[in-house]
């Protein structure tokens, strides 16, 4: 009997198919979607976390002024009567960004202070006591 071997043809493989591909490809979109998404809070959380800052420092000189001068009113507080109540050497009384990047006052005659855009408070976050956008109550 004659031997004959059958030698099946190897196949050598050489790059990647097109599913390979497709599927590299989606999971490497799905990733940068992700930090994209990521990156876009962080950004609003530091708008907020500065806002947070800023209004605890009024709030601060706030309360310093009032207990050196017990007999005003927080209504007839003016910015020239806290500016030198507050840290870090402001000449003013500051103003805090909003996330869409408009510039915010404080309003400094209430307590706690309060963002405010166009007269009316800001507070995306929707809760007075996060600590955010607002001081909050202690």
């Amino acid at each position: 009997m004659n031997s004959r071997h059958y030698q099946h043809p190897t196949r050598t493989r050489r790059g990647m198919t097109i599913i390979e591909m497709s599927l590299t490809l989606a999971l490497m979109m799905s990733l940068a979607a992700v930090v994209v998404y990521t990156a876009s809070g962080v950004g609003d959380w530091k708008k907020a976390r500065n806002a947070s800052i800023e209004l605890r420092n009024v709030y601060v000189a706030q309360k310093s002024y009032l207990a050196d001068n017990p007999t005003r009113r927080i209504a007839d507080v003016t910015s020239a009567d806290l500016v030198p109540y507050l840290t870090g050497g402001a000449t003013a009384i500051p103003t805090i960004e909003a996330i869409n990047g408009s510039a915010l006052t404080i309003n400094i005659n209430v307590i706690p202070p309060v963002a405010s855009s166009g007269g009316s408070a800001y507070d995306p976050s929707g809760s007075s006591t996060d600590g955010l956008w607002d001081v909050g109550r202690y």
